[in-house]
């Protein structure tokens, strides 16, 4: 289907919300599906529910106006609990159509019997909401664990101060109206509707957005829907996004990426095909179906993806849905660092099947700046990129937009670096974030950062290593400064994905790729490396063996020397929501114990100094002595 008289520049509004009205009174877009969610149920078999851009905007302008007679008030702040799906999509909008400050949250079970909690506690504290949006049954199940203190002795799972916080919230079901319902709305007149908009303005603050927790804590950050709007604009003209995109997204739709790509399709008028993370992680073949059924043009997916995909995506598997992947223009891959390896080895299975390696689009982004900064990809005949210490690049800075400017700076002097130099990488952008939420140091430091002797604009201090290399000035995203080892008396410095990478390699039929992580346990240890077992291994000869070859491996191609190598069970090591490591939190559960440890293995003579750190299934702490046969072979 083509659009005729389309200008990817207009219409431009203030807020993204603001497109939505105007789509809706195209006769060409008012059946056109704006989002489509696929139930994958088996291999076999799958539903779809289909929203378009008219029943969307009149089941916001429905959602808004209930949500303001309940009654809330314009700048009111909401939880939404909401599992993923249309109805979380049409509530978000329809927060910002109300002008209430959205609080998207991953809903725990109601139960909280597994300590998954912690987040959403976090949340109400931090934001103080008016209200939450849950469905009946989730409210009442909450409900039941709110009173349950009245009945002694508690649960042991209650936690009096989530009680309260739960107790003092106004609970509004999402179940109560036609308007709430996830299946298709019946098409409402809104021709005779004289509208007028009320929502969010361009500087109001519509979302609080959690920072994904890589480096620490989550922090909530503060986006007005201007920096929004600005952002996914930003984004749409770097992939040259317009009506005919079809997106196919799985990422969490609470934040970040999966959050920018709601709005991105929304202002390029684009549709955007949709399921569950739960649902990929499942079965992965379910992404490249998708793309194959719907003609995906644009996907955007965490670099774990790829090497995922290959294998464990049954990519050639009989009697299933033929893989075909020749309409994708963008495969979008997020989450730095980005290696070069694992995008050739998924360009080299996935060609036969359609893929075109010019659709590889390395990008950047953090939530402190809307979620989109830049990327590498320019157009579909150009693929040709770099290399800098097996890493692609995610932007060309001589194509940034003019109204952004990234730059690398010394961290201690707040001097640009030369070319070629690693420093921090400072972003200054209308996308910029309004700062932390109740954290005001913290907001000066990060959000008002400026050049040594300059009297310019304030960058966002984003925590990321990177260099700019080449006469196009591809910029390569390294590490993170808070990562970075610090080796020989700290002269030396290395970043740990480099080790993570290399221990994989040297047994990668026994360790979970992606589940690895390096840090620095003391000062008289080099370096302590964590890894997953795929399976539990009870023969302590492979497992010292193993450890062995991590030690070795990682010397001979790295020259580090590692000081303590652990095994754990899988999911030992803790991650994001969006995959990537949490080196600082898997470095305090393992020195507190927190850990199930196959076995652990120190290189040197401090055996007596480790007994703190880590506890075992089989109480296995052993020295190292040399290595034995390679696990590769």
């Amino acid at each position: 289907m083509q659009y005729e008289n389309y200008d990817p520049s207009f219409p431009d509004q203030p807020v993204v919300d603001q497109y939505l009205p105007v789509w809706a009174n195209l006769p060409a877009f008012q059946s056109k599906p704006a989002f489509i969610w696929s139930e994958a149920q088996s291999s076999s078999s799958s539903s779809t529910l289909t929203l378009t851009y008219a029943q969307l905007n009149a089941s916001v302008h429905l959602i808004s106006s209930k949500l303001l007679n309940i009654p809330l008030q314009r700048r009111d702040t909401v939880v939404i609990l909401c599992p993923p799906g249309l109805l979380l999509v049409k509530l978000i909008f329809a927060c910002q159509r109300a002008g209430l400050l959205s609080v998207p949250i991953t809903p725990p079970h109601p139960s909280f019997s597994h300590q998954n909690y912690h987040h959403l506690l976090r949340a109400l504290s931090q934001t103080n909401p008016t209200a939450a949006l849950a469905h009946r049954h989730y409210i009442s199940t909450v409900q039941r664990y709110v009173s349950s203190s009245s009945s002694p002795p508690p649960p042991p799972h209650y936690n009096q101060k989530l009680a309260r916080l739960l107790q003092t919230l106004r609970w509004i079901s999402i179940d109560d109206d036609d308007a709430f319902n996830d299946g298709n709305l019946v098409n409402l007149d809104m021709s005779s509707y004289s509208y007028k908009y009320n929502g969010c303005r361009a500087e109001d603050v519509y979302l609080v957005q959690y920072t994904s927790g890589a480096t620490g804590i989550p922090k909530p950050v503060l986006v007005t829907a201007g920096s929004a709007a600005h952002n996914v604009r930003t984004a749409r003209t770097a992939y040259d996004l317009h009506p005919n995109t079809v997106i196919v997204s799985w990422l969490p739709q609470y934040h970040d990426c999966g959050l920018m790509f709601l709005l991105l399709t929304i202002v390029s008028g684009a549709t955007c095909v949709l399921t569950s993370p739960t649902a990929f992680i499942n079965r992965p073949r379910l992404w490249l179906e998708l793309m194959t059924e719907f003609k995906a043009t644009c996907t955007p997916v965490p670099s774990f993806t790829l090497p995922l995909v290959v294998k464990r995506g049954g990519i050639a598997e009989k009697g299933t849905i033929p893989i075909n992947l020749s309409c994708l223009n963008n495969l979008i891959i997020i989450n730095e660092p980005i290696y070069r390896a694992s995008v050739d080895e998924f360009v080299r299975v996935l060609t036969p099947f359609g893929l075109n390696p010019s659709s590889i689009s390395p990008s950047y982004g953090l939530a402190e700046n809307g979620t989109f900064v830049s990327t590498a990809w320019r157009s579909r005949n150009d693929h040709s990129f770099p290399t800098h210490r097996k890493l692609l690049p995610v932007a060309r800075l001589c194509y940034n937009q003019e109204d952004m400017d990234i730059v690398v700076v010394n961290e201690e002097t707040c001097e640009a670096v030369e070319d070629g130099v690693e420093g921090e990488i400072w972003v200054s952008s209308p996308s910029n974030a309004s700062g932390y939420l109740g954290h005001p140091s913290l907001t000066r430091e990060v959000f008002h950062g400026r050049l040594r002797n300059t009297l310019g604009r304030c960058f966002v201090r984003t925590g990321d290593t990177g260099v700019v290399k080449g006469e196009q000035r591809f910029l390569f995203v390294t590490g993170r400064c808070q990562d970075v080892i610090q080796l020989q008396g700290g002269r030396k410095i290395i970043h740990p994905h480099y080790i993570e990478s290399t221990a994989y390699h040297t047994c990668p039929k026994l360790l979970r790729g992606g589940c690895i992580a390096a840090f620095k346990i003391s000062t008289t240890i080099t370096t302590a490396i964590v890894a997953e077992m795929q399976r539990v291994e009870k023969q302590e000869k492979v497992l010292r063996r193993i450890c062995e070859e991590i030690r070795e491996g990682v010397a001979e191609e790295e020259g580090v020397e590692v000081g303590l190598v652990a095994l754990v069970k899988s999911g030992c090591v803790p991650k994001t929501t969006s995959g990537k490591l949490q080196r600082w939190l898997a470095k305090q559960k393992f020195i507190a114990g927190e850990m199930t440890v196959l076995m652990k293995m120190q290189f040197g003579n401090e055996v007596d100094n480790l007994a703190q750190f880590g506890s075992t299934d089989e109480n296995v702490l052993v020295r190292g002595n040399k290595a034995g046969t390679r696990c590769t072979e």
